[in-house]
């Protein structure tokens, strides 16, 4: 029935040429795990009153390498503390940074795996979609092999602030488990990430927490309120992971606050307009809903019944389409639900009960809106797949997003925003005076701050989005010419480089080093599908 956009198909910049494949991509990621030399820079290298000698990284998925997403071989080769690590040599530290390795080639996808069929392993770009795809071979999350008690990177995905104090993190029978942990952890069950990190006996460490605190509520629609961590437990364990750090270790460190989650391609490859149609589309869309706009300007007329229903609530609900580009039609549970005010229009016989039950889908619904304060609502990169399928399966006239509301776990509305930008404001605050607090063993990475790499790719200055590297522009996505990975929340190689930069240029300033940079172009971006995605599979 609609012409959706090819936007509602996963944002992917094709203007750009393709570059690269596997056989690129791994050549790739081979020629830099093999090349340290010192680089060619008239600087003279130094860890200033760093000591890198024991470097330990600590966090989530950002330091892990996730990427794509799953943790596979190659994102854990050039994860952020991998490559940092490899800079840290040109100063005189080891060579040898010990990850958990996954051993896998494609990993486990979080994201993609019901529980049922075959494991599928990280996204790859299909460019005939276009769009990211699973590879159809992916492996479990098996135990990880090597010492724990001799690994550096103490990354781990999907975990909140939280998880690195709680035993739980590796007990199978708690919410709180978590696998990534529990394949590495010195006592699964009974020890803890920090606790682990803790025993390695750093001398220095990077610690970037926090982002899944907001990230996961944000993720789910904000429909998941349990997901979002308060202030309180926010401000408790942030600070008890920073007084273990300053008193049972003698380590330095450098600690990354909360970046803007929500200007991630996750969040903005689908737009909030994504309905396109033709004038005729459009006309045939507003006719069938001729009667749901009545009901509501007779639901404001009808003070006798409805005195708490304006005329304003009515046109806030009411739907109306275009040629060309239109808002999405959503559930925003903010609404008041109007089962009951629908009940009463059929009891006292203003309409019928079929009427009444062709109602239903629209007791909380909208069409999305551009707040003056907080810009365009957000759709989630998950709607892609459902936008324009139809509701009743086998029914045309029934797309979803068009003539049936979207799902409130596919969006986030403006009050939405609000809330989760005030609680990552929040949560920055507490880090930036705990870190301020304990001294000049740490720095603090301001992963927010005008003119760092954050506010280029998103474009936070005002200026268009994106970053210009060594002569080459960047995009803010998942393109072949961009930063972030094809989960559309982590970055790719390159962007893991180019966050790696940032932490070296922190580090210099705040601990007088002298440290090359990484050669962020000369990294691989994406990998793209070569008949081993489900998309490539027939019947898929």
């Amino acid at each position: 029935m609609t012409s959706l956009s090819k936007s509602i198909l996963l944002l992917v910049i094709l203007a750009v040429a393709f570059v690269g494949c596997d056989g690129e991509y791994d050549s790739l990621v081979d020629a830099n795990l093999d090349r340290n030399p010192i680089p060619d820079t008239d600087i003279e290298v130094s860890a200033g009153d760093a000591d890198f000698s024991n470097y330990v990284a600590i966090g989530n998925s950002l330091t892990a390498g996730f990427m794509d997403g799953a943790l596979y071989n190659n994102g854990q080769d050039l994860s952020l503390a991998a490559q940092l690590s490899g800079q840290f040599e040109f100063t005189g530290a080891p060579a040898t940074f010990n990850q958990p390795d996954i051993n896998s080639v494609n990993g486990f996808n979080t994201l993609a795996n019901s529980g049922n069929g075959p494991i599928l392993g990280r996204f790859k770009l299909d460019t005939s979609i276009p769009g990211p795809s699973p590879t159809i071979n992916g492996d479990p999350i098996e135990p990880y092999m090597g010492s724990a008690s001799a690994l550096n990177n103490f990354g781990v995905p999907g975990i909140q602030l939280g998880q690195l104090l709680t035993p739980e993190t590796g007990n199978p029978s708690s919410p709180a488990f978590n696998p990534f942990y529990a394949r590495f952890a010195s006592s699964a069950g009974t020890s803890t990430i920090l606790g682990d990190a803790i025993s390695s006996d750093p001398t220095f460490f990077t610690l970037w927490i926090g982002n899944n605190d907001v990230l996961g509520y944000a993720s789910s629609g904000a429909t998941r309120p349990e997901i979002l961590t308060s202030q309180s437990n926010f401000q408790a364990q942030f600070s008890a992971t920073i007084t273990r750090l300053m008193t049972e270790t003698t380590a330095s460190g450098v600690v990354a606050n909360i970046p803007p989650i929500l200007a991630t391609p996750v969040f903005r490859a689908v737009p909030y307009n994504a309905i396109e149609l033709s004038a005729e589309e459009a006309e045939a869309l507003n006719t069938n809903f001729t009667t749901l706009n009545a009901v509501f300007d007779g639901m404001a007329d009808n003070t006798f019944l409805f005195g708490d229903f304006t005329q304003e609530d009515a046109d806030r609900r009411k739907v109306s389409y275009q040629a060309g580009n239109n808002p999405i039609l959503i559930i925003d549970p903010a609404l008041d639900d109007l089962s009951d005010e629908f009940d009463q229009l059929e009891t006292f016989e203003q309409i019928t009960p079929e009427q009444r039950a062709a109602l239903q889908p629209y007791v909380q619904s909208r069409q999305m809106v551009v707040d003056p304060q907080t810009g365009p609502e957000l759709v989630l990169l998950s709607a892609g797949s459902v936008l324009g399928t139809p509701a009743v399966p086998g029914d045309p006239n029934t797309p979803i997003g068009v003539a049936i509301p979207l799902g409130a776990q596919y969006t986030l509305t403006s009050a939405s925003i609000v809330e989760i930008e005030t609680a990552r404001a929040t949560f920055n605050a507490i880090i930036e005076g705990t870190v301020t607090a304990a001294g000049d063993r740490l720095a603090l990475y301001d992963t927010n701050a005008l003119g760092g790499a954050f506010a280029d790719i998103f474009g936070l200055d005002g200026t268009d989005p994106g970053i210009m590297v060594d002569g080459v522009f960047l995009n803010p996505d998942f393109s072949p010419n961009g930063v972030f990975s094809t989960d559309g929340v982590h970055p790719n190689a390159r962007g893991n480089a180019i966050l790696a930069n940032e932490f070296l240029r922190v580090i210099e300033a705040e601990f007088n080093a002298a440290i090359p940079k990484i050669d962020v172009t000369a990294l691989p971006s994406v990998s793209l599908c070569a008949g081993d995605c489900v998309s490539q599979q027939d019947g898929s």
